[in-house]
């Protein structure tokens, strides 16, 4: 999306000067960025997902100048963080500044991380009234924007506003919830870009915090991973599973084997014992008919020495 300079002036009979026609950095700003002022902003920046805008539609910048006044063209702050939604994510080449009068669109929220050169304006502890109006001023009234947060580093102390009328109320709770854009910020302990310490870092609704996208680049790298590893597992198990399966069937036809051998020998035993039975047989017979012909002998011989004594011979004589 590019924007066009207007052809008629609203507040004065130029035209509204856009982003290119305003100082982007001033050297000489109280407050300018730490290390960690870049670290935290930076992990703001990756987490800020709202569940209910596209990512397209969805703009955030660290230590970008704000302008917020078309009457007075070098008005601006320069927040430590702030996030917009309904804006385009990308205008040209990006943005040099965030011009209010051009993108018709108010930070939805502010996050100011405590220093000791903007601490005091930060908090609205300063006058109020002067020209030009103060940081408290300017998103509380002017920019009204819904959602205004403190953080100081050497405390982790986490302070949430929200415009509630005409003015700030101070929420005292642990995590801050923005329903409009269906995420939440709170204070995450853990380690980014090798620092370990507390960071104000969004979650969803589930209470998860938002992963940044090299968290998510890793993270599908370590599914991918796993999922090699479940796949060659998978992949060794169905090897086993054949192997498994083919020793089963060399062990069914060794089992075949042995079974048509056991029968063969239930076949052979069998028939000896058929033999064994029919030669039993034969020699029971043989010996009956032994039996039945010495008991013949013997009765005949009996006749015949009967006969004998009758004829008064003595068969023991003879």
């Amino acid at each position: 999306m590019t924007f066009v300079k207007p052809s008629v002036a609203t507040f004065s009979q130029q035209p509204l000067p856009t982003m290119y026609d305003l100082p982007s950095e001033h050297p000489e700003d109280a407050g300018l960025p730490d290390e960690f002022h870049w670290s935290q902003a930076d992990l703001l920046k990756k987490t800020f997902q709202p569940a209910t805008y596209p990512a397209d539609r969805v703009f955030s910048a660290a230590d970008m100048n704000l302008y917020y006044d078309p009457q007075n063209h070098g008005y601006y702050k320069r927040p430590d963080w702030f996030g917009v939604v309904d804006v385009p994510r990308k205008i040209d080449d990006g943005r040099m500044s965030y011009v209010r009068w051009q993108e018709r669109h108010s930070p939805i929220i502010v996050v100011e991380l405590l220093s000791p050169g903007t601490s005091e304006e930060d908090q609205g502890s300063t006058l109020r009234g002067r020209t030009p109006p103060s940081k408290w001023e300017v998103y509380e009234s002017i920019l009204r924007v819904p959602y205004y947060v403190l953080f100081d580093k050497p405390t982790s102390t986490f302070r949430m506003f929200e415009l509630r009328g005409t003015a700030y109320l101070e929420l005292f709770q642990e995590r801050l919830w923005i329903e409009e854009i269906g995420i939440g910020l709170g204070v995450w302990q853990g380690s980014y870009l090798e620092d370990e310490r507390l960071w104000l870092r969004w979650y969803d609704a589930g209470g998860n915090w938002l992963p940044t996208p090299d968290e998510k680049a890793q993270r599908s790298e370590n599914l991918a991973r796993q999922a090699e590893e479940l796949a060659r597992q998978a992949e060794e198990q169905a090897r086993q599973a054949e192997e498994q399966a083919r020793q089963a069937e060399a062990q069914a036809r060794q089992a075949e084997a042995q079974a048509r051998q056991a029968e063969a020998q239930a076949q052979q035993a069998e028939e000896q014992t058929r033999r064994s039975e029919n030669l039993a047989r034969q020699a029971e017979e043989r010996a009956q008919t032994e039996r039945e012909g010495r008991l013949e002998a013997e009765q005949r011989a009996a006749v015949l020495a009967e006969r004998l004594r009758a004829l008064g011979i003595n068969p023991e004589d003879l």
